[in-house]
């Protein structure tokens, strides 16, 4: 068992030094691509419940890969700090630049010069999957998107996630013309950031959990769609988020919630996408099953009041047994007529110490 474990780490170790490899060698100015490390059925998986991050289930949670859209959730946990500590408001009026108007991949076709409110946009990041929707919030959050990358991965540090590296704001490989990595997760540190969401941001399931909303009317309606086929469909579903790139294959983070207790479910890198959300939902419904097995979180009762003594109230004398009364009055006298005798006993003893003092310093008696 011992050599099976050490063999496991070592695979793992092994996995994530060719996978930052790959990030750091197939890109770059001359464009060449990534190549694929989709696995089947998996790159990696786990389930967890999120309130007490009990691990229910994993298959090579360490292992990294390329998260793709599952990044937008560490994109939506800087915003939603934003939002509560009152730097951003949701009716925020946010312009949108030529910048984020050029992005591509899954987006709302944002135009240069349209004005939404910051809510607006975070549904479009979430529900649709926009690109040019995390871009034009990064914008106007941070100036830059290389100011807000690095506001993300001062998130990812104060959640301790050890496998992940953003490099962009939306999750999309790198172009020819950039020069930076691919954004790289594991399937643990994405598990954290899902609990993190449903234990901590509970209003983020108000996105997340949005199946389709209109975006803009004119000049051309405009219906945006969720992309997560579990919602719906498995039981307790809202959320999170789905993504997809060519190297990286398929990947989800799922939240479901049953009887009052959230589990998170992640799988990072799939093959395709039917393996990828029949893994999911097979996992949802085994940690609830694991769970149902096991009983709730306790949670500790209150300290009780001044006027709540933890104390039982003492007996009235007329409810007690005679003979226990009896008893009772002997146990004290004893204790009483105890102290007296101990203390007549050293008053005793003092006197006789004195008494010989006093004889010692008499002169001898003279003989007769």
């Amino acid at each position: 068992m011992g050599l099976w474990r050490t063999g496991l780490a070592v695979t793992a170790t092994c996995a994530s030094l060719i996978v930052r490899a790959y990030a750091a060698t197939t890109t770059g100015p001359v464009g060449f691509p990534l190549s694929v490390i989709a696995r089947d059925p998996y790159i990696g998986a786990i389930a967890v419940e999120a309130a007490t991050q009990t691990i229910l289930f994993e298959d090579k949670a360490d292992v990294p890969g390329y998260p793709a859209s599952c990044i937008k959730l560490i994109h939506l946990l800087v915003m939603l700090d934003r939002i509560r500590d009152g730097s951003v408001r949701l009716t925020e009026p946010v312009r949108i630049s030529a910048e984020a108007a050029r992005m591509g991949g899954s987006q709302v076709f944002l135009r240069e010069g349209e004005v939404f409110t910051v809510e607006e946009l975070l549904y479009a990041m979430m529900v649709q999957s926009g690109n040019d929707a995390a871009v034009a919030l990064a914008l106007h959050v941070a100036g830059s998107q290389a100011a807000f990358v690095r506001r993300m991965n001062e998130k990812v540090r104060h959640l301790g996630l050890r496998e992940t590296v953003v490099t962009s704001v939306h999750g999309l490989p790198p172009t020819g013309n950039e020069r930076r990595t691919p954004d790289v997760s594991s399937a643990r540190d994405l598990a954290r950031v899902g609990c993190e969401l449903v234990s901590r941001y509970p209003e983020a399931l108000r996105y997340t959990s949005t199946m389709r909303r209109p975006f803009r009317q004119k000049p051309k309606p405009f219906e945006m769609k969720n992309h997560n086929r579990l919602l719906g469909v498995v039981e307790g579903v809202d959320g999170l988020k789905t993504g997809w790139i060519r190297a990286g294959g398929y990947s989800t983070v799922v939240s479901a919630k049953r009887d009052g207790r959230y589990v998170v479910v992640v799988v990072l890198g799939s093959q395709n996408r039917e393996t990828r959300d029949a893994v999911a939902q097979k996992q949802v419904n085994a940690a609830f099953t694991a769970l149902a097995a096991r009983p709730p979180p306790l949670v500790a009762p209150p300290p009780p009041r001044a006027s709540e003594s933890p104390v039982p109230a003492e007996v009235p004398p007329e409810q007690t047994p005679l003979r226990a009364r009896r008893w009772r009055w002997v146990g004290r006298g004893l204790a009483i007529g105890g102290c007296v005798f101990a203390a007549l006993f050293t008053l005793y003893l003092v006197q006789a110490r004195r008494r010989n003092r006093n004889l010692d310093g008499m002169p001898p008696l003279p003989n007769p």
